[in-house]
């Protein structure tokens, strides 16, 4: 008679702000990509364009931008053409608002499936960092596609060296959006107002950043103060990686991945610290 062997689960605890078990999070790894692909089809379900929402999200706001920014504003593009200096800003900036504003409210968005089920919680913000950067690749790719159709119509795309840091870019954005994500996400489980600022505030953070406008066209009395924006270095690097054009720094570079950093593991250590007791308090 075959005797299966016995397995006692033990769920404590934690004693510690930063004791987040990544090891048990790989264990589950299959329900990480069940959640990246929810994410990812929830985004374009019972729509009528479905997937073409990737496209034409960017195109809309490039429009609405080189209109607003560049027609009436009449902001310099260092001379670019317009859908070629706004996009990168743009699909950036949507990948790192959107790891913010899911990250923000992953504890309430997910109450009723923290509440029953249970799986490490880090799981679902990683979840949430790695479906946005699936949309960020497609909306990448139709940047590189007009890039290209520029090119064949006489344009110097100018790329060089630099384009080899868009991994630690991505790594940047996404480490950026999640640690603030989870920043603001902890603290709103016990101050509710503070939901309410977020939409408004990555839109204010956005006006602070290069993303309609090049960092040499910023107003010198804010100029100092826009380029201490993280976001700030990552979109001027990635414009000069492909465009030859922006402010390339690498002591601005570092300044951003310390920050990062900071910014990342703070998220982390709170998020730990409060998914121990959170649904006594959402």
């Amino acid at each position: 008679m075959l005797k299966t062997a016995k397995q006692d689960w033990v769920i404590k605890s934690k004693s510690n702000w930063l004791n987040i078990d990544f090891i048990s999070a790989w264990e589950y790894k299959d329900l990480f990509i069940l959640f990246i692909k929810r994410d990812f089809v929830a985004f374009y379900k019972q729509t009528i364009l479905g997937p073409l929402w990737f496209f034409l999200q960017p195109i809309i706001t490039m429009f609405v931008f080189a209109f607003v920014f560049g027609k009436i504003g009449n902001i310099s593009t260092n001379n670019l053409p317009k859908p070629l200096f706004y996009l990168p800003g743009i699909i950036c900036w949507n990948y790192f608002a959107e790891c913010i504003l899911k990250n923000s409210t992953v504890f309430r968005d997910n109450a009723n499936l923290f509440s029953k089920v249970y799986f490490p919680r880090i799981i679902l913000p990683m979840s949430i960092v790695f479906s946005s950067m699936v949309r960020f690749f497609i909306q990448q790719f139709l940047f590189v596609i007009i890039l290209i159709i520029y090119s064949f119509n006489g344009f110097k795309t100018h790329i060089n060296a630099t384009i080899l840091l868009l991994p630690v870019l991505l790594i940047l954005m996404a480490a950026l959006g999640q640690g603030i994500g989870l920043i603001i996400s902890s603290l709103t489980t016990k101050y509710r107002d503070l939901a309410l600022l977020v939409n408004f505030g990555v839109q204010l953070l956005m006006f602070s950043t290069t993303v309609a406008y090049p960092l040499s066209a910023a107003p010198q009395n804010f100029k100092f103060w826009i380029a201490l924006n993280p976001m700030t270095t990552i979109l001027e690097t990635f414009r000069y990686s492909f465009l030859g054009q922006g402010q390339f720094s690498v002591s601005a570079l570092i300044y951003t991945s310390i920050l990062t950093l900071v910014i990342f593991l703070l998220g982390i250590i709170l998020f730990s610290k409060v998914e121990k007791d959170f649904i006594d308090t959402i």
